[in-house]
C-alpha cells in the first residue's frame, strides 16, 4: 500500500482516486455474486492470471518496469513477495467464497473491524501505543464478535478470516520494498505458475469454466480489471491524501456490501447483528475521532 500524504493538505486528485477505488471495491459483490457458481478456487486463479497484464500494462506505460526487473532480482524482496502473495490469495479466496455462500455480511464485518485490527497489531509487533479512545474501539469491537460468536455458536470465521489476512498482509506489504504498482505485478507474477497449472489442469479435466458459456467466460476474463483497476487507483490516491481522510473514506466499501448484502442479496440482518453491527459502528466513530485528533495535534 502507498504511504498516505502526511501534509495537511487533500489533494482534490487524491479524493477521486481513492473514492473511486472504495465505490469499485463496495460494487464488486455485485460482480462476483454472478461467479457465484463456480468454485472461489477457480475464480481467485483467474483473478490472478487476467491481472498480470492489466498491471504489466500499466508498468509499462509508467515506465516503472525497471524497479519490478530489480525486485525480481533480490532474493529477499522476492520472499517477502511470497509471504504478501499469500496473504492476499487467502484473503480473496474467503471473500469470494463468502459472496458465493451468502455470507457478504460477514465480509462486510471483515472490512469494518480491520482497521481497529491494525492498531491492535502496531501493538503488539511495532510496540505503539493506542490512545484510550483507541483501546476503547478496539474493545468494542472485540465485544461485537463475542456477541456473534455466542449467537452463532462459533467463530464468524469469514469476517475473522478477511480481518486476519488483510491485517498481515497490510502490516507486510509496509516492508515491501517496491512501489504499489510494481508491488501489485510482484505478487501476482509469483502466484501466476501456481494459478495457470490450476487452470489448465481444470481445463483438462473438463471442469473449468473458461470457454464454457459465453458469460462465464467474459466474467472470469474481466477478473483482471476488477481487481487490478481498485488496487492500483487506490495505490495512486492514497499518496495523496492525509492519513485521517484516508481512514473515514474506508468505510465506504464496507458500507456498501453491508447495503448490498440486506437490501439486494436479501442475507438476514438478525437480533445479533442488530446489536454487534451498531457497536462497531460506534466502535469506527471513536477511532475516527481519535485519528482526527492525532493528525491535528502532530506537527507537520
Amino acid at each position: 500500500m502507498t504511504s498516505p500524504n502526511t501534509d495537511n493538505i487533500d489533494s482534490p486528485r487524491g479524493l477521486a482516486f481513492a473514492i473511486s477505488a472504495y465505490v469499485m471495491w463496495g460494487l464488486l459483490p455485485l460482480y462476483m455474486k454472478a461467479l457465484s457458481h463456480i468454485p472461489a478456487a477457480e475464480v481467485v486463479a483467474h483473478r490472478v492470471l487476467w491481472s498480470v497484464p492489466v498491471a504489466g500494462v500499466l508498468l509499462i506505460v509508467l515506465r516503472r518496469t525497471k524497479d519490478l526487473k530489480a525486485a525480481l532480482r533480490s532474493p529477499k524482496t522476492l520472499m517477502m513477495g511470497c509471504v504478501t502473495a499469500a496473504l492476499i490469495t487467502v484473503n480473496w479466496g474467503i471473500y469470494v467464497w463468502s459472496i458465493a455462500s451468502g455470507h457478504a455480511l460477514d465480509a462486510a464485518l471483515g472490512y469494518y473491524i480491520n482497521p481497529l485490527f491494525s492498531i491492535l497489531l502496531g501493538a503488539v509487533l511495532l510496540g505503539e501505543r493506542p490512545s484510550r479512545m483507541q483501546m476503547l474501539a478496539i474493545a468494542l469491537a472485540a465485544a461485537a464478535v463475542v456477541v456473534l460468536t455466542v449467537d452463532a455458536g462459533g467463530l464468524p470465521l469469514a469476517a475473522v478470516g478477511l480481518t486476519l489476512s488483510w491485517g498481515f498482509y497490510a502490516f507486510f506489504k509496509k516492508s515491501l520494498p517496491v512501489g504499489p504498482n510494481q508491488g501489485f505485478m510482484l505478487e501476482v507474477l509469483i502466484l501466476m505458475p501456481v494459478a495457470l497449472g490450476y487452470v489448465i489442469y481444470l481445463s483438462a479435466t473438463g471442469t473449468g469454466h473458461i470457454g464454457g458459456t459465453s458469460i462465464d467466460t467474459a466474467l472470469l476474463l474481466g477478473c483482471g480489471v476488477v481487481t487490478a483497476i481498485p488496487l492500483i487507483t487506490y495505490a495512486n490516491g492514497a499518496k495523496l491524501l492525509r492519513l485521517s481522510t484516508i481512514g473515514i473514506l474506508q468505510y465506504i466499501a464496507p458500507t456498501m456490501i453491508f447495503l448490498i448484502a440486506v437490501f439486494v442479496f436479501g442475507e438476514e440482518f438478525g437480533g445479533a447483528r442488530m446489536i454487534a453491527f451498531p457497536m462497531i459502528w460506534a466502535a469506527l466513530v471513536i477511532y475516527s475521532v481519535s485519528l482526527i485528533k492525532q493528525m491535528r495535534t502532530k506537527p507537520a
